[in-house]
């Protein structure tokens, strides 16, 4: 539908050098001519004793008078006291004091927060201390029993696990953990407005534990994250993993980047991975795909793993993310 034009609703007036042209064009030829059917005394024919040229000088002087007058208001008043740097710092620290600022973490969850996705796969109901603790996780989330059977989905579907996703594409391409969707029969990602669609599988990197996915409908106004090159980060950098723990969420924690380049096997010793990026913000199972990003809500990882020597799967306080230079090269689009 095309937008209707706007016009504007200033009255149309001439320049002066325009204003004098029509003036000349209407006077008489001659000042005999012009008084030959004037009364004495009277005004020549086409001239008034308020003229179009006389109006814009008027305005002129007047425009005038008003800007000296209003730069003699803004001058400084003789006496008063200049504003130094030492008033200007504490009238920012009085403002600080008084007023509550969002955290930094706040104000990147914001960021992120539209481009983060729930990923739910189905299927066959897998039997490994993972998807036994996620299962209890996603029970307790919901008030009940920590064995209770699955419910709330369609028949003969099983719902194998929860996992996150952040798109990276405004066409809905999504990127996650393929451990998250590996072996699903149908996979089911929810958007930030609720939308919920079905996805496919469309790449995967198996030595990232890296998925592509493709979502089959998006919200009009999908909004894909930002990426961030991981070069220039540090041990000690503020981080934020963004997901849906247990399914819960989307869900915030705030940390730091702990160690850069590490390594992670897996428990069951199945998978090896490197470079990774090691953080402390609270992970659990759910986390899995989400993004982990800065304080600018800039994607620098997506959070694949955490460490704990038992086999209760929880966090302990170690994670890890895979680089989303690495991520990003799953997609065919290496960013950096």
């Amino acid at each position: 539908m095309r937008r209707p034009a706007f016009y504007s609703r200033s009255p149309r007036t001439l320049p002066p050098a325009a204003d004098e042209a029509a003036e000349r064009a209407d006077a008489p030829a001659s000042p005999e001519a012009a008084g030959a059917d004037q009364p004495p005394g009277a005004a020549p024919a086409g001239k008034t004793g308020w003229q179009p040229g006389r109006r814009s000088f008027a305005v002129l002087i007047v425009l005038s008078a008003a800007l000296v007058a209003g730069t003699a208001f803004w001058m400084p008043r003789p006496g008063a006291k200049a504003l130094t740097q030492k008033d200007i710092d504490a009238a920012v620290l009085r403002s600080l004091q008084t007023n509550t600022l969002p955290s930094p973490a706040a104000k990147a969850a914001d960021i992120i927060r539209p481009s983060v996705v729930r990923v739910v796969s189905y299927g066959e109901e897998k039997n490994t201390p993972e998807a036994k603790t996620q299962k209890r996780g996603r029970n307790m989330a919901k008030g009940k029993p920590p064995e209770a059977p699955n419910d709330g989905v369609a028949p003969g579907e099983v719902e194998r696990g929860v996992g996150t996703g952040v798109v990276i594409v405004d066409k809905g391409v999504i990127l996650t953990n393929l451990h998250v969707v590996a072996g699903a029969d149908k996979i089911k990602v929810t958007f930030y407005d609720g939308l919920e669609a079905a996805a496919t599988i469309t790449g995967v990197q198996p030595e990232n534990d890296l998925a592509v996915l493709q979502a089959q409908k998006i919200p009009d106004d999908l909004i894909p994250a930002t990426m961030r090159s991981t070069a220039d980060l540090r041990p000690g950098d503020q981080v934020a993993a963004v997901g849906f723990p247990f399914g819960i969420g989307p869900s915030v924690s705030a940390g730091v980047v702990s160690g850069l380049k590490r390594s992670f096997r897996s428990p069951e010793g199945k998978q090896e991975l490197g470079n990774l990026i090691q953080f402390d913000a609270a992970a659990n199972p759910g986390n899995s795909g989400g993004p982990l990003i800065n304080m600018d809500g800039e994607v620098l990882g997506i959070v694949t793993a955490i460490l704990n020597p038992t086999q209760q799967r929880t966090f302990i306080g170690i994670g890890f993310a895979v680089p989303i230079e690495n991520a990003a090269s799953a997609a065919g689009s290496p960013p950096f």
